[in-house]
């Protein structure tokens, strides 16, 4: 498609010589900009994309894909048969039983809000990020009156292992002088640490059989916990519960919890795609720009060219080659750039967090305890599209008005 002179040719107008450094000075730019762009563009959609996987790995890895609660007042008394009944459909993996009630936890040093989860210690241990958030516990001592407190929960009461802690439920007994709250104190075996900060802040698991006896539940629980083998199956097997459910119970599956918290992130996303591909754009407009400047300062060059027989053709394809290998090697550059950094992704987080000494990505914040990136290969391969298309586009009209001299006009002002 190229002949070996017009590529030799177009490789000499890009090695400038030191009287046209400024042409090198602009080049250097669209090419730089270029690979900045794709980079940034690659780290920042790889960073959502691993926000977003990794924020539904961990509420699916602690919570299921399915709920089904309890009416306040109408705890599942047969649960265990129903649990059961839950284990013999074909799509569930996993149906667990649990007490859940919002309270206050009283250390003595502090009070706050927090969420008790009441679940076996077998039932923990079948899920993976709960067996890692657990690891550091001995959960033959998770029975009788104790509790195990989040990491960062615990250390906003100030509390440690062996400490106690003291639970205050507004859903006490019913007297003739009123309804008394719920007070009893429980010892801290261990402190767990999911990766989220919302549940490492805010939850305190204990014993079921525990729950049952502070909450009054006796042998009944307030929700069954529904994981699936396949998501693809949440719809049809939430219809298929809501059917099946009383009226006392309500299904909710975990999209409809966090609707919300998800939508936002698509919509962030696709709105930073669009932000960081002009970015891309503004670097092939400089491509255009350094290519306009070639042209300029060559055009006795190009006269000189034609007069020895190049074809209009011929020098547009020089140039168009100019502004091509700019492109396609500022994309190189960018997108082993980008992939580079979304592999250090943390490490540069902590570098650059100690550097600055300000916290750069706070779980308090984000949710998540790490900064994660999940390179998605056909995101990539977009990138590399576009950027590709913008670049070969910016070179048309520049190599085009090259082609366009008038070889006797630009020999005469010279």
């Amino acid at each position: 498609m190229f002949s070996k002179f017009e590529r030799m040719t177009a490789w000499r107008y890009l090695r400038a010589k030191r009287r046209e450094g400024f042409i090198s000075v602009i080049t250097g730019f669209a090419f730089t900009g270029i690979a900045l762009g794709v980079a940034t563009l690659i780290i920042v959609m790889s960073v959502m994309n691993g926000f977003k996987a990794e924020l539904l790995n961990r509420i699916l890895g602690i919570n299921g894909h399915i709920s089904i609660i309890a009416s306040p007042g109408f705890p599942f008394n047969n649960y265990k048969k129903a649990v059961q009944d839950l284990l013999d459909i074909d799509e569930i993996e996993m149906a667990l039983p649990l007490i859940e009630k919002q309270l206050l936890i009283s250390s003595g040093k502090s009070a706050e809000g927090a969420m008790v989860r009441g679940i076996d210690s077998d039932d923990i241990l079948k899920k993976k990020i709960m067996r890692d958030g657990f690891s550091t516990i001995d959960m033959n001592e998770f029975s009788g009156d104790v509790v195990v407190l989040g990491d960062k929960l615990a250390k906003k009461l100030g509390v440690y292992i062996n400490d106690e802690i003291t639970l205050i439920s507004p859903n006490g007994k019913v007297t003739a002088f009123g309804t008394v709250p719920r007070i009893k104190a429980y010892k801290v075996i261990g402190m767990f640490n999911l990766g989220m900060y919302e549940y490492d802040a805010n939850y305190v698991f204990m014993p079921l059989e525990t729950a049952q006896s502070y909450f009054g539940l006796k042998n009944a629980v307030s929700v069954i916990d529904v994981t699936l083998k396949d998501e693809k199956d949440l719809k049809k097997m939430r219809t298929m519960l809501e059917k099946s459910v009383s009226l006392d119970a309500y299904v909710y599956d975990w999209k409809q919890t966090n609707a919300a918290f998800f939508n936002a992130i698509d919509v962030e996303r696709n709105v930073m795609f669009l932000i960081l591909t002009l970015i891309i754009l503004v670097a092939a407009f400089n491509i255009i720009t350094g290519l306009i400047m070639l042209v300029k300062d060559k055009s006795r060059d190009v006269a000189v060219l034609r007069t020895m027989g190049a074809t209009r053709a011929m020098i547009m394809r020089i140039f168009f080659m100019d502004g091509a290998f700019i492109g396609l090697v500022g994309t190189g550059f960018g997108v082993v750039l980008g992939l580079l950094f979304c592999h250090n992704i943390e490490n540069i987080r902590q570098i650059l967090q100690n550097l600055s000494g300000r916290e750069l990505f706070s779980s308090e914040i984000y949710f998540l305890s790490q900064l994660p990136a999940k390179v998605d290969k056909m995101e990539v391969l977009l990138v590399i599209v576009i950027t590709l298309i913008l670049s070969f586009l910016a070179t048309i009209y520049p190599a085009y008005r090259a082609s366009k001299f008038n070889p006797a006009e630009a020999l005469r002002y010279e």
